[in-house]
Parts: C-alpha cells; sequence; structure tokens
C-alpha cells in the first residue's frame, strides 16, 4: 500500500453505522492494485449532522465521499450541485469534490445498468419491468430511463403513491415511456409474459425467508432477463428457478460491485480494477 503522508487523498463513506460496511476494503484493495496515493476511511455521522460534515470535506480536501444509510437524502440536500439523474432518483449516493465544488451522484441505478450491459442484455429499446417501487426501484427505474431509455418501463407496485410518484419521476427526467400497473396475480403474469427484462426490487426472497419468489416458477421463459437486487443470498430462489427455466440470471451482488465501480471512476478518472474488487466481496461472503 502506499505511504499515506500529506499529500495522500483521501475518500471516505458517511452512514450510520458503518461498521458493517465492505467499502473500506474494496476501495483501499482498489487503490493500491493501480497504486495510486489514496485512502478510503469510514466516518460514523450522527443523522442531523451530515451538512458540518461535508463541510468538513470541502475544507480539509476529501476527494470524495460514499453516503449510505440512512444519509442519502439529507447529504443530497448539503451539496453544491445534482445530477440530474440523481435528482429524480430524489438521493445521492456518491460525491464528488471538484475544487471545492461538491456534486452529488446516485451510483447505484449505474451499478444495475452496468450489471445489465455486462450479461448482454442492454435494456435500451426493450420492454422492461421493474417489481417494486422502494429505493432500489426508484434508483434503477430512472437510471434506466435516464441513461438507457427502454421502449416502455412498467412500475409494478402495490403502494400507489409511492408507484404514482415514482412513475411521474422516471417520466419526467427520462425519455422512456413509463407506466405504473398495480401488482396483482393478473397483471403479474400479463406484464412478465410481454418483458424482455424483469428487475426484481423488493424484498422477497431475502435472509432468512430465502424460499420465497415474488414471481412464480411457471411465469419465468426461455431466454427471458431477471434480475435480483436481493443479494443475501446471492443465487435467490427467483434466480434459481430463472435458470431452471432458460432464462439469464443476474445477482444483486453484481449491482453492488457495479455502483462501486462508478464511484472509484468517477473520484480518479481512471477505470475501476474490477478484478481486486470482486476479490475482495467474494473473500467476504
Amino acid at each position: 500500500m502506499p505511504a499515506i503522508d500529506a499529500k495522500t487523498t483521501v475518500c471516505a463513506l458517511f452512514g450510520h453505522p458503518v461498521g458493517h460496511s465492505l467499502s473500506p476494503a474494496i476501495h483501499n484493495a482498489a487503490f493500491e492494485k493501480l497504486g495510486l496515493p489514496y485512502v478510503y476511511v469510514a466516518h460514523d455521522v450522527e443523522p442531523g449532522q451530515v451538512g458540518k460534515a461535508l463541510e468538513g470535506v470541502r475544507a480539509m480536501g476529501y476527494r470524495g465521499l460514499s453516503v449510505t444509510i440512512p444519509h442519502k437524502v439529507e447529504a443530497m440536500l448539503n451539496v453544491d450541485e445534482v445530477d440530474p439523474t440523481a435528482q429524480g432518483i430524489g438521493c445521492i449516493n456518491t460525491v464528488v469534490n471538484d475544487n471545492g465544488k461538491l456534486i452529488g451522484y446516485n451510483s447505484d441505478g449505474l451499478g444495475a445498468l452496468n450489471a445489465l450491459r455486462d450479461a448482454g442484455a442492454d435494456p435500451e429499446g426493450k420492454q422492461v419491468l421493474v417489481l417494486g417501487s422502494g429505493g432500489a426501484a426508484r434508483a434503477i427505474a430512472v437510471t434506466l430511463a435516464c441513461e438507457a431509455p427502454p421502449a416502455e418501463l412498467s412500475i409494478l407496485g402495490v403502494v400507489k403513491d409511492e408507484r404514482d410518484r415514482l412513475v411521474a419521476d422516471a417520466q419526467l427526467r427520462g425519455r422512456a415511456k413509463v407506466v405504473g400497473v398495480e401488482m396483482t396475480n393478473d397483471t403479474l403474469g400479463d406484464q412478465i409474459a410481454k418483458a424482455d427484462i424483469v428487475m426484481h426490487c423488493s424484498p422477497v426472497g431475502m435472509h432468512p425467508k430465502e424460499d420465497a419468489s415474488l414471481v412464480p416458477a411457471e411465469l419465468l421463459r426461455k431466454g427471458l432477463v431477471v434480475f435480483d437486487a436481493v443479494y443475501n443470498p446471492r443465487q435467490t430462489k427467483l434466480l434459481k428457478e430463472t435458470e431452471a427455466a432458460g432464462g439469464i440470471s443476474i445477482q444483486g451482488l453484481e449491482m453492488f460491485l457495479g455502483q462501486a465501480y462508478v464511484q472509484f471512476e468517477l473520484w480518479t478518472g481512471q477505470k475501476a480494477p474490477r478484478d481486486v474488487m470482486r476479490q475482495v466481496v467474494e473473500a467476504s461472503l
């Protein structure tokens, strides 16, 4: 690891709590791989103190931040500029300090988009179905609408107000046709039947309820691309059944890694050493 001295560039994580985070190990391994004079540290910042902490970032010349729960909205309200896609999502998870100007981004949706592209499933011009309307769904839907607009982006959600807000925001910010649909057994089947790509963004199937899936196995088919934002377990019941049906499965772990790649590249201007970053995450699982 390069020597840490007065010339070392600092990046950090803001969250509460932060002790469980893999981000320091991931980014420090990446800095070391490329021989960059950077270091990444974690700061446990109390709610309500994010604005003051960001002033410290500016004063001390930190290069960038990862922002995690519960600070993603508070941080967005305290930076100097917000990327248009992040504005549509309504929160940030990344900050870049550009010579004292703090710019907020959201790399979560880009992580999912890059995971799709890496699997040969670029969503642009396709029929895409998003299951859910919460935080992960917002990041993914708005990013897809802005960065790789599908022919039609359908949001299937249970909570009407949340679903309607997401549809409006994705439609306003992006360039895709966006429709909202109430989630029922009938609409789920109809929507999956016409979808090229399904983005599962609900907590169904997460540990410890690993034997659950929002999508009945009989609705899955050969060639259907299914992304599952759940990453614990890595191979969810939905993904196992997708593969059994001849579909293409993409793990939620790819979104987590993808957002870290985007952050690294925003801070350093260099291509992320993906193999090293992946090894750190897989070794921890």
